[in-house]
């Protein structure tokens, strides 16, 4: 009686028989793969090589994602910020030889057609991270043998043109993980809420199972199927000695994310406008600093909700060395529309109150006509027919020093300085300093400017401050780090070295708001007519932190001063600035000495009584160099002013007229730079002229 034949002696037999079948197959299946080679065209990788744009700080962190056009999250990620933990765990589980085989795996297709042989059906589809890849780059619905080859040539193809390297860039960039989130990056953010660089083993096995089955295993729908698969991942990781078992096993008792986290959206209002700047760049760096603006954001939102619905807030800070901006935040919320938060306050025209003073005083300190410790009367006065200003408190503080008065914020020898100076040399120097100035519709410049009669934004508000800490000299605001290359050009001042640090001196002692430390930054506040606007502008060395409270849409808000609104907030940012704040270094000329020190002509402030007899022209001065930024296009207005003399005046020039006022400030707009001869004609035919350069 013969052997029985058992079906285990059946299998052994057909072994041999199987294998060498399925090596005929897969030879057969590289030979079909290569007479396709030639006639398929050329892979297209525009789809693919489409990125989610996205705007990062100085130092390259995230601050903001913008989906692609077609509503993905697909973010840029190179291999060497990938936590190696992740990229061991994916060719452990997805591809073992991924950096021996040329694309295709001959080993893992012999295994698939043996299965495929065995079980008259495909079983597994041997894919190798680059056929997956392959797939990704050009999807096709059927599972079937010629979708299979495709993929086949395709991942050669892609290896020979990219390199393992690309390859794996395009798979960390385009490997499903469930809805609209794409890429190994957009996953990490989205299901554990940071970047890829550092991630626990359970994270990075949870991160290489999801895009098996993306939809199915989506851990804010499915958590348990997620934690089943990410364990599979850590098991056959242990298995194959990636990971020790131990490791594995306590990675396995760390619990799955069950939502979906929210993108990084830091420095909304800034990420946004450069993206608009230049919609083609894939990249935007900011001069921003991801931590601060972090630390800033949430303060902002605070300080705003405590003083009421309907209240915004905006806050910059200013890097006084290079002028860059290194926080931004545009309003207390940019999602709360009940505050009106999309809008960028930073950006926005407002009233400054008092804010403007100290350049009123630097500007008088220029022109020899005070000093910090000139004496000036704070009392009742009227100037002109009508005006008659008043402090804020209604009192009068009799005879103080010009800083006391500043520092007091006192309006009656603030307005007596501008009509020293006047109005409109105020505005032009100011305009000059680069300041977009807007003026109430059909209005001269008056005396109401001292007390904040003009609008102009925060940030050039900050710029202006900024100027103060350098010397006078007032930097462009950088935003971009990636920007074009600027020709270095001359800087415009907003008042000479020492000037600027009597007002920073003066300035830094201003009493601070309760609960603050006092003489550690020069800073002033000001609140504009009806409590629509709360300001507070405070510097030293390094930095410019410039703060702004109200509602969006102008209306006013009881008790919103500036004082007690928004100089607390500049403190508290100040103090999230990191180091002790540092004085602005004295200049060598700079003349400290009492009142009684002091030469007679600046031991006290003057009005004049009445018009001086002889005519002059008193601004521009004979011979002066004016930069109006005529270089840059056209140039600013030009403040004329006269002294003496007999109303009205008629101003010329180049002996053609250009104005003719009943008061004896006027300003002439010119065409252009270069030489000009000005002149002033009285009503008696008194004259007087000047030759200037325009710049």
């Amino acid at each position: 009686m013969g052997a029985r034949t058992t079906p285990t002696t059946r299998r052994r037999r057909a072994a041999p028989t199987a294998a060498v079948v399925s090596l005929i197959v897969l030879a057969a299946a590289l030979a079909l793969a290569a007479r396709s080679w030639s006639s398929l065209p050329a892979i297209d990788l525009a789809a693919a090589n489409a990125r989610s744009t996205v705007v990062l700080d100085r130092t390259g962190t995230l601050l903001r994602p913008f989906a692609t056009g077609d509503g993905r999250w697909r973010l840029p990620l190179e291999p060497d910020a990938v936590d190696p933990r992740f990229l061991a765990l994916l060719t452990a589980y997805e591809d073992r030889r991924f950096r021996a085989h040329p694309g295709v795996d001959p080993m893992a297709l012999l295994r698939a057609a043996g299965q495929w042989l065995a079980a008259g059906r495909i079983v597994s589809g041997a894919s190798t991270l680059s056929m997956q890849v392959a797939r990704l780059v050009e999807p096709r619905g059927a599972r079937s043998l010629p979708a299979k080859l495709r993929q086949i040539v395709r991942a050669i193809e892609l290896e020979r043109r990219l390199g393992k390297d690309g390859v794996l860039r395009l798979y960390l960039a385009l490997a499903p993980y469930g809805g609209p989130v794409e890429g190994l990056r957009a996953a990490s953010l989205a299901y554990v809420g940071r970047e890829p660089a550092r991630l626990t083993l359970a994270e990075a096995a949870l991160l290489v199972a999801l895009p098996q089955a993306p939809e199915a295993r989506r851990p804010d729908r499915f958590p348990d199927a997620a934690r089943r698969a990410r364990d599979r991942v850590l098991d056959l990781a242990a298995a194959r000695g990636v990971v020790p078992a131990a490791e594995a096993a306590a990675a396995k008792a760390e619990p799955v994310p069950h939502g979906r986290k929210s993108f990084p959206m830091l420095a909304p209002h800034a990420a946004e406008a450069a993206v608009a700047q230049e919609p083609g760049r894939a990249m935007h760096r900011l001069t921003l600093d991801a931590r601060l603006q972090a630390r800033l954001e949430p303060l902002v939102a605070e300080r705003a909700a405590a003083f009421g619905p309907g209240l915004s807030a905006a806050l910059l800070v200013v890097d006084n060395a290079t002028g860059e901006v290194r926080a931004q935040v545009g309003s207390a919320g940019y999602l709360d529309s009940t505050r009106s938060g999309a809008i960028d306050m930073t950006g926005a025209v407002r009233s400054p109150g008092s804010a403007l003073k100290p350049f009123i005083y630097a500007m008088a300190f220029d022109a020899g006509l005070a000093h910090p410790e000139t004496l000036i009367e704070d009392r009742p006065s009227r100037f002109g027919a009508s005006y008659a200003p008043e402090n804020f408190d209604l009192t009068f503080q009799g005879t103080v020093t010009a800083r006391r008065a500043l520092q007091l914020s006192l309006n009656v020898p603030a307005v007596e300085l501008m009509e020293a100076l006047g109005p409109a040399r105020f505005i032009a120097r100011l305009r000059a300093a680069g300041a977009g100035i807007v003026l109430p519709k059909d209005a001269a410049p008056g005396l109401p400017v001292a007390l904040g009669g003009l609008g102009l934004t925060l940030a050039d508000l900050a710029r202006l401050y900024a100027g103060l800490a350098r010397g006078g000299e007032v930097p462009v605001l950088k935003r971009r780090l990636d920007g074009p290359a600027v020709p270095e050009a001359v800087l415009p001042r907003i008042a000479e070295p020492v000037a600027s640090w009597y007002v920073a001196d003066v300035l830094r002692g201003t009493p601070p708001p309760e609960s603050a430390l006092p003489n550690r930054i020069a800073y002033k506040t000001g609140t504009s007519y009806g409590y629509r606007d709360a300001w507070a502008v405070g510097f030293d060395r390094r930095y410019t932190v410039a703060v702004w409270l109200g509602r969006p849409d102008g209306a006013g808000v009881p008790g919103l001063v500036g004082r007690v609104a928004a100089a607390p907030l500049l403190f508290d940012a100040v103090a999230r600035l990191g180091g002790e704040p540092e004085p602005v270094a004295r200049p060598r000329d700079a003349l400290v000495a009492a009142t009684s020190a002091l030469p007679p002509p600046l031991r006290a402030l003057r009005r004049e009584s009445g018009p001086i007899d002889r005519l002059r022209i008193a601004y521009p001065p004979d011979g002066a160099r004016i930069d109006l930024g005529a270089h840059e296009g056209m140039p600013a207005g030009l403040a004329l002013k006269a002294l003496g003399g007999t109303l009205p005046l008629t101003w010329l020039v180049g002996g053609l007229p250009v104005t003719e006022s009943d008061r004896r400030q006027a300003e002439w707009q010119p065409d252009g730079a270069g030489f000009v001869r000005i002149s002033v004609l009285d009503a008696a035919g008194a004259s007087d002229s000047v030759m200037v350069r325009i710049e």
